[in-house]
């Protein structure tokens, strides 16, 4: 079995510093190889106004450009259709059939991830990293718990020793920063000096993204 590697979708509108430290320090603690980071094109579970992938696609190569462990795929953008998650699992199952996937997401995705597309799938191809997040309360879902207690793992070498089916919890120190928060700042005209990396912050002043109509 070849080293681990992590997949991290998101509609990334815009990046900010808290994807980036998230996807870094679960990359270094997971030992991966690497960590691909996937702009979606449409999002099934987000529906709010979003710019052109384009600028999301730009921004997050702008963030990523000095990090050789984060890396980045276009192939949700440059699809023609919804972007499933397990579609995208499959294609990277193919792309590399030795090497273990790990699927990041936060502890609000794994609540209601047995309502995703072929949820089982995903889940079979790839191992969750589920990264605790404050206010998520999973003992009294039963969905989850039942995931937790056939799947779960306290060994990051359990992550290695298959191709996926283990969900593994990171408990990592968060970062409070959302995407709609920035949104709202700059269309309030706030700053958000610190929250994302400059080059990416330029890019949003140049392109006078986020600001209200």
């Amino acid at each position: 079995m070849k080293t681990p590697i992590g997949l991290f979708g998101g509609t990334f509108n815009p990046v900010h510093h808290g994807h980036l430290r998230s996807a870094l320090d679960i990359c270094q603690t997971l030992s991966l190889r690497h960590v691909t980071m996937i702009p979606n094109f449409v999002s099934p579970h987000k529906q709010d106004g979003k710019i052109p992938a384009e600028h999301r696609l730009a921004m997050l190569k702008l963030a990523t450009q000095d990090c050789q462990q984060l890396e980045i795929s276009d192939i949700e953008i440059n699809s023609p259709r919804i972007s499933y998650t397990a579609d995208t699992i499959n294609h990277f199952r193919d792309n590399y059939p030795e090497h273990p996937l790990c699927f990041l997401m936060g502890m609000d995705s794994l609540v209601n991830f047995t309502t995703w597309h072929r949820w089982q799938e995903i889940l079979k191809h790839c191992h969750l990293i589920v990264s605790q997040r404050p206010g998520y309360n999973i003992e009294n879902n039963d969905d989850v718990r039942k995931l937790l207690e056939q799947h779960e793992t306290k060994s990051i070498e359990d992550l290695s020793d298959s191709l996926g089916g283990r969900i593994y919890i990171h408990h990592a120190f968060p970062l409070a920063i959302s995407s709609s928060q920035m949104r709202q700042a700059i269309s309030d005209n706030h700053p958000i000096t610190f929250l994302t990396p400059p080059a990416v912050e330029a890019y949003i002043t140049k392109h006078q993204l986020y600001l209200a109509n």
